[in-house]
């Protein structure tokens, strides 16, 4: 009898089901769950298994970049001290202007006359007006002390690094996406502040229009020519960046032997042990997806 009373009741009973919202369904309680709520339980999905050289080969971008804030600091430095002369700082941004320009022709295939001529204008123009601002730069921190100069200009190195974008560039290459973000354009911005609060240490004016200039050759259109490296041979870019770490290291040793290690210590933390550090906290990443997961809407919430 108790059987046929459990077989009439069994199918007017409401089977439970799972429901992101809508409130408490009719039978059962508001947290209730049965042995089918866990079925679609799935552990690390999204987890991406990464590969130890991989890992190394993309941080040497990190450490390229690194060489090329290095060699601008140390030109800083011999420039501060006179080593360097105007002269010699002009040669040297002739030499880096003709090289660049060389270096995004041999490497970009979408690169027209059109383009190259619409460079080469913006370049001249923007030449010409940073020629005619030098007496302002000159004598744009004259009444703040020197031990201010450093800390700031120190601290907006710190700060461009940290926001640099080094999967990308802050120019757009011929042929690539719209890609410079809020964080890059403000490490830009704190690149440029530091070389006009260095600039305004030297002597004279045309030493503030070379050290300015070269600053914002490298900060500007270092990035352009390395992306366009990278983009055009992956080996060739490897060989530029250890090309580059070497002559940064040479010349860190020239001028001091404690940079030369501080130097070599980073690039080591940077492409081997942070790599190894990343790799091994991967096996303590655990994600969980399951049926409690966030709804997604599936119409337009503006409408």
């Amino acid at each position: 009898m108790e059987s046929d009373v459990g077989e009439s009741a069994s199918p007017t009973q409401q089977k439970w089901r799972k429901v992101a919202y809508g409130g408490m369904q009719p039978g059962f309680e508001d947290n209730h769950t049965d042995e089918s709520f866990l079925e679609d339980m799935v552990m690390n999905a999204n987890v991406v298994k990464r590969n130890m050289l991989k890992v190394m080969l993309d941080s040497v971008s990190i450490s390229q970049y690194l060489c090329i804030v290095a060699l601008v600091i140390i030109v800083w430095t011999l420039t501060l001290r006179s080593t360097i002369d105007e002269n010699s700082l002009l040669l040297l941004d002739v030499i880096l202007l003709g090289s660049g320009f060389f270096v995004v022709l041999l490497t970009t295939e979408m690169l027209s006359f059109n383009l190259l001529l619409n460079y080469i204008l913006k370049i001249s123009f923007f030449i010409s007006g940073l020629y005619f601002l030098s007496p302002i730069y000159h004598t744009l921190t004259r009444s703040i002390s020197s031990d201010s100069i450093w800390a700031l200009t120190v601290s907006l190195i710190t700060l461009h690094l940290f926001l640099h974008d080094y999967s990308g560039c802050t120019l757009k290459a011929p042929g690539a996406p719209d890609r410079p973000s809020f964080m890059s354009n403000i490490s830009l911005n704190a690149s440029i502040v530091a070389s006009l609060l260095i600039a305004s240490r030297l002597p004279s004016r045309l030493h503030v229009f070379a050290i300015v200039l070269f600053s914002l050759q490298v900060f500007l259109f270092a990035p352009l020519v390395v992306y366009c490296i990278k983009k055009y041979s992956f080996r060739l870019h490897l060989m530029f960046s250890l090309g580059l770490m070497a002559v940064t290291l040479a010349f860190a040793c020239r001028l001091h032997r404690l940079i030369f290690v501080l130097l070599l210590s980073l690039f080591v933390f940077v492409n081997m042990v942070c790599p190894c550090w990343l790799i091994r906290i991967q096996e303590y990443k655990f994600e969980i997806n399951g049926p409690w997961d966030e709804a997604k809407l599936c119409f337009n919430i503006t409408e």
